[in-house]
């Protein structure tokens, strides 16, 4: 692999097949990056000028970046004993080095649903070759007893005036009950870098206290959530799998629903009713490993829906992004690739490239004017673009599996104009 290099100036990558990201075909090829973003995308060669760095794709295919629209970056890299035991510096550092395997495996973009990234994603901003680009959710807000309360249960709570819970200390989660404390919650993670908002709304397979069934935050609880984004021109996505607490959170202006795989069909026609995005992974029961009994069938609970999920999006047309939510298993990272592949068992080739490059992107774009890429466009390869771009050792527009192996089959990676990786002769 080659070693990453200074930001070129101009760099020229000709003789590849591209998809571009958008359209359902290859087109034979030249693109120009001049600076962070893509200057040129020409069927004709392009003049080498003096001073362009030039890469020879040989006929390979050229794709945009790819995305994951629901990770936990903090989470990725430090186990469980890690978040409790460890101190913010080990945490930090762990999340730092870990994101280079995320970017090596084709992901130059995440959106981050839970945990202290802006410090980390300002690092990567200005050496781009650390990691990919970060949408920083911050803390995960959660209510007393939900899914992201990791309090002990003799424990006095916050609302109560305990002190905070371990995950509140390190910011993974916010813990806050009342329409007062959780708008001074939202308003806590946008002061502290977040581009769009996280709360949960229902139970989830890791925490303790929270089954399935349960319905968190109030109608009231949620609005003030959302009027707080929205005032900060950003959204809020949610956590949540049952039928009552999506519909709850569409109600209340919800933009992104987190999971759903417990929906039913008459709530996912839902979602495409009121254009809210369904962010979702084709999870299946070996992708986690719990120690707890009740969280391993919860897990199996939560698989058991992927198939009927996706046919039903499909069926009504629901605006679906992906992502693999993978948590406190560092060694088992390597998982985001697998569930990208799994992508093809629900969809064609094309819409499984096409959502994580564009697709992704258009959600990314919700947060608006919090959107820390807002400059130019994600996931395509387009004049005016970011110069995030792979080129791959055969067609992953017809064979997925190329991606599931990304340190065979990724030839180049170009993150933001930087030649992160370069295995040509």
């Amino acid at each position: 692999m080659g070693a990453a290099n200074a930001a070129t100036k101009r760099l020229l990558i000709k003789n590849v097949r591209i998809f571009d990201g958008r359209t359902p075909r290859l087109t034979d090829g030249h693109v120009l990056v001049e600076g962070r973003t893509i200057a040129a995308v020409e069927p004709s060669p392009i003049a080498e000028a003096p001073g362009t760095t030039v890469i020879d794709g040989g006929g390979r295919t050229l794709m945009p970046g790819m995305s994951d629209a629901h990770v936990h970056l903090v989470g990725m890299a430090n186990t469980l004993l890690d978040l409790a035991m460890g101190t913010q510096t080990l945490l930090a550092a762990r999340t730092l080095a870990r994101a280079k395997d995320t970017l090596l495996r084709g992901f130059t973009t995440v959106r981050d649903m839970a945990g202290d990234t802006a410090g980390i994603k300002q690092v990567i901003d200005e050496a781009p070759e650390l990691g990919p680009r970060i949408y920083p959710s911050q803390a995960a807000v959660s209510q007393t007893g939900g899914h992201g309360d990791f309090g002990f249960v003799y424990e006095t709570p916050t609302a109560l005036g305990g002190a905070p819970s371990r995950a509140e200390q390190i910011g993974f989660m916010r813990v806050a009950d009342g329409a007062d404390r959780v708008t001074a919650a939202v308003r806590e993670q946008l002061k502290s870098g977040a581009a769009q908002i996280k709360l949960m709304v229902g139970g989830g397979a890791a925490s303790l206290y929270d089954p399935l069934y349960t319905v968190q935050f109030t109608p009231a609880e949620l609005r003030a959530a959302v009027e707080a984004a929205r005032d900060y021109g950003t959204y809020v996505a949610t956590h949540v799998y049952n039928v009552t607490g999506i519909r709850r959170a569409v109600e209340a202006g919800v933009r992104s629903i987190e999971h759903g795989h417990l929906a039913d069909e008459d709530t996912v026609a839902l979602l495409a009713e009121r254009e809210v995005w369904l962010s979702t992974q084709p999870f299946a029961e070996h992708d986690h490993s719990f120690l707890n009994p009740d969280s391993a069938a919860k897990n199996r609970e939560i698989c058991a829906g992927t198939d009927q999920l996706y046919r039903w999006a499909t069926k009504h047309g629901v605006k679906v992004a992906w992502g693999t939510d993978l948590l406190f298993e560092p060694e088992r990272d390597d998982v985001q690739s697998q569930m990208l592949v799994r992508l093809g068992e629900y969809m064609t080739t094309f819409e499984a490239l096409t959502m994580v490059t564009s697709g992704n992107a258009e959600l990314f774009r919700l947060s608006g004017q919090r959107d820390p890429y807002r400059a130019a466009r994600l996931g395509e390869i387009t004049p005016g673009a970011w110069a995030d771009v792979l080129l791959v050792d055969g067609d992953p527009t017809t064979d997925l599996a190329l991606l599931g192996d990304p340190a065979a089959h990724l030839a180049v990676i170009v993150k933001d104009g930087l030649v992160v990786k370069n295995q040509l002769p």
